[in-house]
């Protein structure tokens, strides 16, 4: 046992630093596939000032610390490497308030999403953070990785649902900024820095978030389209037709839309054969369902939208909504994924979808591919199953989708960070002076390099 390990035992004591077989497997990996590797020790604090301590211990031995949440991340952040101890928040969980007058939320970093989509609910609000691991997937988590989900169109990645952070340095300070306004201009905002830092630059302990009305009378929809420029052309008819704008845009190219309806058994509402296929959402408050249905009519008449299935019932939403969640069942009956999550510029995003058709087949033996996404936002998600999962299919793989998206002007990362798997990759997003003085802010905040070290940079 090491000196850092040692110290952290004796001064927090054994109920908050585990060792050897007292460490949880859930602690060994996250989402990405990789390995499973046990942490050097498991650090499990209950408060800011135990995750400080735990920091300047570490600081002093420069021991490598990774910092996990809900381990559902999926660019190996949180996965441990050798040696590295593990800074869990998991048991910093709690609504510590909701705020009506202030529309805000304030909460330890490792609530789970769900949990503060539901206050938001009880208060009468909405949380504007919403994505497929909601139900484990934690809030400090999500402002590290700026998380992205299903109503950026509408309430922006994490980034622009933050307005107060705490976080806890590399060498054990405390800096805290829980604002609750809007307005807040005295000197530089700090905070923004840690937003998707990744836990490179400090750990999130505490998070501020601006809570939004709730939107009423939500119509939601599948349509299908003759491919990516028409569904361009249907968000900006909608953005300038509904009232009260889009919640939700997503789309299911065909590829996608006929496994979720074959493999997996998602009843089809709309037969297979059309490209591309639009999960839409729209709140239409006052105007009652008739608005979204004429809307739809209008832009059936022109020939824009081939065929479109409204839910009539909560029921009939949530079968919509499998199609789009049927991804979530891909390991059940396709061979393991090789997933990417990409931004493309709207304007080169039918080309996308082209380079994709003409090059994954390809890529390797027997590749069952699909494309998805959140298409409003730019952010593609490509999912690949080739038959053989192997080191060379997964860099062949690779080589096709950030070729391409490099190529479009696009970015290798749209949602789900770079973590340790895309790191190779950074550089065809970023610029030469951009990681120079991204390394710049790296060295200033964590001189020692024990945060998150192999991550990001």
């Amino acid at each position: 046992m090491n000196a850092a390990i040692q110290d952290l035992l004796a001064i927090l004591g054994p109920d908050v630093v585990k060792t050897g077989a007292d460490i949880p497997q859930r602690n060994f990996a996250d989402q990405v596939g990789l390995p499973p590797q046990s942490p050097a020790a498991l650090v499990l604090p209950r408060s800011t000032e135990q995750v400080s301590k735990a920091l300047e211990i570490c600081h002093a031995h420069k021991q490598a610390v990774v910092t996990q949440g809900g381990l559902t991340g999926l660019a190996g952040g949180a996965h441990p490497g050798e040696g590295e101890v593990a800074l869990s928040l998991e048991r910093m969980v709690g609504i510590e308030e909701v705020d009506t007058a202030s529309n805000t939320l304030t909460a330890l970093a490792g609530t789970p999403l769900i949990m503060i989509q539901q206050a938001a609910e009880d208060a009468g609000l909405m949380c504007g953070i919403d994505l497929g691991a909601r139900g484990s997937c934690s809030i400090g988590g999500n402002i590290a990785t700026n998380a992205g989900g299903n109503q950026v169109l509408r309430y922006g990645m994490a980034r622009k649902n933050v307005l107060g952070l705490e976080v806890v340095l590399a060498d054990g300070r405390i800096v805290r900024s829980l604002n609750k306004m809007m307005k807040n201009n005295a000197g530089y905002d700090w905070t923004q820095m840690f937003i998707g830092s990744e836990g490179t630059l400090g750990v999130v302990t505490r998070v501020v978030l601006m809570l939004h009305a709730r939107p009423r009378n939500i119509q939601t929809a599948v349509l299908a389209v003759d491919g990516a420029d028409e569904a361009i052309q249907v968000l900006r008819a909608a953005e300038r037709a509904l009232p009260a704008g889009l919640l939700v845009f997503e789309a299911m190219w065909s590829e996608f839309y006929g496994i979720a309806t074959t493999t997996i058994g998602v009843p089809a509402p709309i037969p297979r054969g059309h490209d591309l296929y639009l999960l839409v959402e729209a709140p239409t408050g006052d105007g009652g369902p008739e608005v979204f249905e004429e809307f739809l009519g209008g832009l059936y008449e022109k020939g824009l939208v081939k065929d479109a299935v409204i839910a009539k019932s909560k029921a009939e939403r949530d079968k919509l909504w499998q199609l789009r969640e049927s991804v979530y069942e891909y390991g059940k009956f396709l061979p393991r994924q090789v997933g990417f999550d990409v931004s493309i510029p709207l304007n080169r995003m039918a080309e996308a979808i082209v380079g994709l058709r003409e090059a994954m087949p390809g890529a390797a033996e027997d590749n069952i591919w699909v494309v998805f996404g959140h298409i409003a936002d730019s952010n593609l998600h490509v999912n690949a199953c080739p038959k053989v999962y192997s080191t060379q299919n997964k860099l062949a793989i690779e080589k096709v989708v950030y070729d391409l998206t490099a190529r479009l002007g696009g970015s290798v990362s749209a949602e789900h960070g770079i973590g340790r798997m895309k790191r190779p990759y950074l550089k065809l997003s970023r610029s030469e002076p951009e990681l120079a003085l991204m390394a710049s802010v790296k060295a200033a905040l964590d001189p020692a390099g024990i945060l998150n070290p192999g991550r990001v940079l």
